[in-house]
């Protein structure tokens, strides 16, 4: 019973993360440690789970897809989505640079614990954290690039989105910013434009399902490469979650609704130690980063406690 109430609350937290810029639900995964079960659910959803379905075998298909865990852990997500997230996106609203705090302070200290989950720390996971961290900070530092409507592209941009936002520190959102579609995939949602949305949708479908593949055999193969390189990619989602940084953005028509901001990037600036916002602003970073440790401590405890009634 423990267990699958730890894991609905980290499902709502990975609900809500998504909310947030440059936090991901997978960032959250990789920091309450169900990752790389999450990526092995994922993949079982393959040509063997098809053919269950198919012969009506509900069971055996259940199994496949360790149907219990990822149920309970997606109805988290799922709740958080309609209730946790329309609360942060409403404090990012009104308190962007507090909720932007409080993230940056959640995200720092996890650094530490992802990274502990390397078992042994060398030159070539040292290069691989290095490589983590650069590719994340350059994607957030790229400019956006110019629409494109054709369906290869399409179907590229759903691949890339998909397979970001299942990476730690990486968001779909706006990656689709970078390649310049985020406007396009807007208005498509919000008139049902088949042409737009399908391929999209095939990129994404495609995407999840090969890119869980490739993770999983990544992590069975050099597990702490691939922690190491991903606990880089949070490191350089900090670039991203910084507080003190002005947002650039440019307008995007929607058909039937009102014009929508959207960011393409930053200014970022070193906040001002005179103004009491930033105090408050520190002062929320270090209970971000105190969530992060009881959230530990829970885990720990619960995971001790399992112990003792095994």
């Amino acid at each position: 019973m423990n267990d699958a109430v730890t894991l609905f609350l980290k499902g709502l937290a990975m609900g809500a993360a998504n909310v947030i810029p440059g936090v991901s639900g997978g960032t959250i995964a990789l920091i309450t440690g169900i990752y790389e079960r999450l990526i092995n659910a994922i993949r079982r959803c393959d040509l063997t789970a098809a053919r269950l379905f198919f012969k009506g075998q509900w069971k055996a298909l259940w199994a496949h897809v360790d149907g219990q865990w990822l149920s309970i852990l997606l109805g988290g997500v799922a709740i958080s989505i309609v209730t946790l997230a329309r609360l942060f996106e409403f404090l990012l609203i009104e308190h962007e640079q507090y909720t932007m705090a409080f993230f940056f302070g959640l995200i720092l200290l996890s650094i530490v614990y992802v990274a502990r989950t390397v078992s042994h720390w060398n030159s070539g996971a040292a290069v691989a954290l290095l490589v983590g961290t650069g590719v994340a900070t350059s994607i957030a530092l790229l400019a956006p690039a110019s629409q494109n409507d054709s369906a290869t592209y399409l179907f590229l941009c759903g691949v890339l989105a998909i397979s970001s936002m299942i990476l730690p520190g990486l968001s779909g959102s706006f990656i689709l910013i970078l390649l310049g579609n985020y406007a396009l995939v807007l208005g498509a949602i919000s008139t049902f434009s088949l042409g737009i949305l399908i391929p999209l949708a095939l990129g994404c479908a495609f995407g999840l399902v090969a890119f869980s593949h490739v993770l999983a055999w990544v992590f069975r193969r050099y597990a702490d490469l691939t922690l190491a390189v991903m606990t880089g990619f949070v490191i350089g989602s900090l670039v991203v979650i910084w507080p003190w940084k002005d947002a650039i953005s440019q307008t995007v028509q929607r058909a039937g609704k009102p014009p929508r901001e959207v960011v393409t990037s930053y200014e970022w600036y070193l906040p001002s130690l005179s103004s009491q916002d930033t105090w408050i602003a520190l002062l929320l970073m270090i209970v971000g980063a105190l969530t992060v440790a009881l959230m530990e401590r829970f885990a720990l405890g619960t995971e001790r406690a399992g112990q003792t009634e095994t």
